[in-house]
């Protein structure tokens, strides 16, 4: 028996056969194998070649392992089980490590870009929380993970810091990442707005740091809208206030404005639209501004709170990688790193549709990383009201509702 969904197919899960190996079942190995011929990957390799590297370190997420040490000595103690895990070479710390330095870690980044052409659309049609919009919806922000200047030399933060900055785009249907772009910890977040090529039509929210006026003007010019932060140095004029206004929604303000400063009204010198909102969870007066004059102000608010999606997903992130032991020092294998973790996100995102189940991602890896050595078959692990008792506990204890507090 099979189930299908656009653009391959996998065997339904069976009972008998592990966790992890059902999981396995959804990565397109044929894929996998062009990104690997793309780069050489496999040229000359006796030990580990990259489609075995790739399921290890997989199999590290997945389990929330500390340390390449620690996924060989999980697998070690395993090792009576790694064929029907779907593992097939078991490799030590050393010869997984050098791998991860030498191997380049485009295979890993294109194979990550392969998947999220691969389950955006699955999750196209899902509905943004408060909002009644059927544009696309897109957060972008950047989320910074702190390093050792004296191992991570080549990653400079600020203040003499080491860091990386891991700058994410997610589409709010479905929270699912479509662009990632990893830079040193000087890079400026709106420097990134250069490498995103807007899709019309689309909505972009983003916070004042991306508040790049020449940027934001070629996203208008590409009839692509945006919703972000006013600064509160922002020089402008008013040119039409709209008192029309439910102020026990939340509204305070809703005008049309012009630039004046002398630079910024070169850089945008057509008009904005500012919107301001009382949060009254955080006793805060909110000021946006965007191109978008077609949906109400309300609607500009609210879309905007749904933001949190995306500090669930670096939440995420860095519970994932800010771990005891980076799995490597150089850049490339941090990139590796980077671009497992996106991959393991993206592959149970495409689990969580094909199986139709309604938990949310997040607790979906955590059942899955508990239950790896298990036979039961996923479709039912899964399904939320067959969820067992001691499943259940064991959920609590890896406190998922940490994770998930704005949801």
């Amino acid at each position: 028996m099979t189930c299908s969904f656009a653009p391959f197919k996998c065997k339904i899960m069976n009972s008998g056969k592990y966790v992890f190996a059902q999981i396995l079942q959804f990565v397109n190995k044929y894929e996998f194998e062009k990104c690997v011929s793309r780069y050489k990957g496999d040229h000359r390799v006796r030990d580990l070649n990259c489609w075995n590297q790739f399921i290890q370190l997989f199999f590290g997420q997945l389990t929330s392992r500390n340390s390449l040490r620690d996924i060989c000595l999980c697998l070690k103690a395993h090792k009576n089980k790694l064929y029907h895990l779907g593992i097939k070479q078991n490799v030590n710390q050393s010869t997984l490590s050098r791998a991860n330095e030498n191997r380049d870690w485009r295979i890993f980044a294109d194979f990550g870009e392969y998947l999220i052409k691969t389950v955006r659309p699955m999750y196209s049609d899902s509905p943004i929380p408060n909002v009644d919009i059927d544009k696309d919806v897109f957060a972008l922000d950047s989320t910074t993970v702190s390093l050792s200047l004296k191992l991570f030399t080549w990653a400079e933060g600020k203040y003499s810091r080491g860091a990386i900055k891991i700058h994410t785009m997610l589409s709010l249907r479905g929270s699912i990442p479509t662009f990632i772009f990893i830079t040193d910890g000087k890079y400026h977040d709106s420097n990134i707005l250069d490498e995103i090529a807007p899709q019309p039509d689309a909505i972009y929210l983003m916070d004042k740091a991306y508040i790049d006026f020449a940027s934001l003007y070629r996203m208008n010019r590409a009839d692509a809208f945006f919703v972000t932060r006013a600064k509160v140095t922002m020089d402008y004029r008013v040119l039409e206030n709209n008192f029309n206004l439910d102020e026990t929604t939340g509204l305070r303000g809703d005008r049309t404005i012009k630039l004046k400063g002398p630079k910024s009204k070169q850089l945008y010198p057509e008009n904005l639209r500012m919107v301001e909102y009382y949060d009254d969870e955080k006793d805060m007066l909110l000021t946006f501004v965007t191109n978008n004059f077609e949906v109400s102000a309300l609607e500009i608010a609210r879309l905007y709170r749904n933001r949190w999606q995306i500090e669930v997903f670096f939440k995420w992130i860095k519970q994932n990688l800010i771990i005891k032991t980076l799995w490597g020092h150089s850049e490339n294998a941090v990139k590796v790193h980077v671009w497992i973790a996106i991959c393991t996100y993206l592959i149970v995102a495409q689990v969580k549709y094909a199986l139709k189940s309604t938990l949310s991602i997040y607790e979906i890896m955590q059942i899955l990383g508990i239950s790896v050595f298990d036979k039961t078959p996923v479709k039912e692990l899964l399904t939320e009201l067959q969820i067992n008792q001691n499943v259940k506990e064991q959920v609590n204890l890896f406190s998922i509702n940490n994770l998930l507090t704005h949801q």
